[in-house]
């Protein structure tokens, strides 16, 4: 298993290879276009909100004090501290959304403070107070604090408490309610625009991110197959040798050795060539139940467009078997159902699964009611009974045996455990 996972990392470290790294991706590999798209927002807020910020702190030093001079010094240091934190964060990319998220929270506090300072101070109302200017300030602060929801409450919440507040200070007068107005009407539209261009550049992101990751994905998927494909390749050209060197063995084969180890030869290059078809994601070799096998039946014969039930006569004390031997026994049933689907247009089609205790013994029979053929007819190029039957079964140490007449079809593979 960690040969297989080293294989899976190395694909698709290969296949991120192909999209340029930088701090942001290597951060974070799903979120590529994500990454920097919040980084370009950050940015473009903090230049907007240094500029703003600016033209804030000079008109509360240059211009005459609306708000009674008790409370001017408090509210600067209470709003322009937070937002200098916001600008510096911004600007470093570290520590974004913390600081936004306090200034979004202080400048609707300072608004509502707003009121109490400004008693006793001179109200103009063709002239803004500072602390107009942070208004969409605080809207885009929440942009990059706050998921959508709140930015939408943030954006129709300050403008329309910055409008209460200045018609407060000024005793609801008449002329204060159309440049008010006006101002209210200014930061809604602005603080709307805001925001819908940060959802959108956020949406595209996300979806070019996950584009990008099932692009990815398959071109994992891919590599891994094609990888598979070139070693099952060049696994095929050994076992033309190993299969070769045992003809050889047996053809030279004269004395009872001889014979022997042509017999291991044979049987050694049987079970590597059983082995060769199976791929890597099909299990260990941990020991599998009868059930399970059964289980496994249906699921082979579904994917060959056949739907059976497996009838099951198990004893529950049945000794499990090894994952390979369960395999080769679920791949040559495979293999006898495609062969009644085929030739027996699937009549009468049935598979049996046994399990006994004495003898330790599991069986598989698969039958059909064709009309039957004769396996000493069958040519010996076709493969599908020979290799992938009884070949299939003798290379995990099974028995294989078919009985056809104008009755049917039977194919019986049995294993049982090598008395010790």
């Amino acid at each position: 298993m960690d040969s297989e996972s080293e294989s899976t990392r190395a694909i698709l470290d290969d296949a991120w290879g192909h999209i340029p790294q930088t701090r942001e991706t290597t951060a974070g590999l799903g979120s590529f276009t994500r990454l920097r798209i919040e980084r370009i927002i950050a940015v473009v807020v903090g230049l907007g909100s240094l500029a703003l910020g600016a033209q804030a702190l000079l008109a509360a030093v240059t211009e005459p004090v609306q708000e009674n001079p008790a409370w001017h010094v408090p509210l600067m240091v209470m709003t322009f501290v937070p937002l200098g934190a916001m600008v510096i964060a911004c600007a470093l990319g570290r520590g974004v959304r913390l600081f936004a998220g306090i200034f979004a929270v202080i400048y609707p506090v300072a608004l509502l403070l707003w009121p109490a300072a400004s008693v006793g101070g001179e109200a103009d109302p063709a002239r803004e107070p500072w602390i107009w200017f942070l208004v969409n300030v605080a809207t885009v602060a929440s942009v990059l604090a706050f998921p959508l929801v709140l930015q939408v409450v943030w954006t129709a919440l300050i403008p329309l408490l910055f409008g209460v507040v200045r018609l407060m200070q000024a005793d609801f007068a008449r002329e204060y309610w159309y440049s008010v107005t006006l101002d209210v009407s200014f930061a809604l539209i602005l603080g709307g625009m805001l925001t819908t261009l940060g959802w959108v550049f956020r949406s595209v992101a996300a979806n070019v991110d996950e584009t990008r990751a099932r692009a990815v994905e398959s071109y994992a998927a891919a590599a891994s197959a094609d990888a598979a494909e070139q070693e099952r390749v060049a696994v095929a050209a050994l076992m033309h040798d190993s299969v070769l060197a045992a003809l050889i063995a047996a053809e030279r084969a004269h004395t009872p050795r001889e014979r022997t180890l042509a017999v291991a030869m044979a049987r050694e290059a049987l079970t590597r060539l059983a082995n060769t078809e199976q791929g890597a994601e099909e299990g260990s070799d941990e020991p599998r139940d009868a059930s399970s096998i059964a289980d496994d039946i249906e699921r082979a014969a579904l994917e060959l467009g056949v739907r059976l039930s497996v009838a099951r006569d198990i004893d529950a004390a049945t000794p499990p078997m090894p994952g390979r031997v369960a395999r080769a026994l679920v791949l040559a049933t495979a293999q006898a159902i495609a062969n009644a689907a085929q030739h027996a247009g699937g009549s009468g089609l049935a598979v049996t699964v046994e399990g006994s205790v004495d003898p330790a013994r599991t069986c598989i029979a698969v039958r059909d009611t064709g009309e039957g053929f004769d396996l000493d007819r069958v040519p010996h190029d076709r493969l599908g009974i020979r290799a992938s039957i009884f070949a299939r079964v003798a290379a995990v140490g099974g028995t294989s045996e078919i009985h056809s007449d104008r009755r049917g079809t039977t194919v019986r593979l049995e294993w049982g455990e090598v008395p010790a």
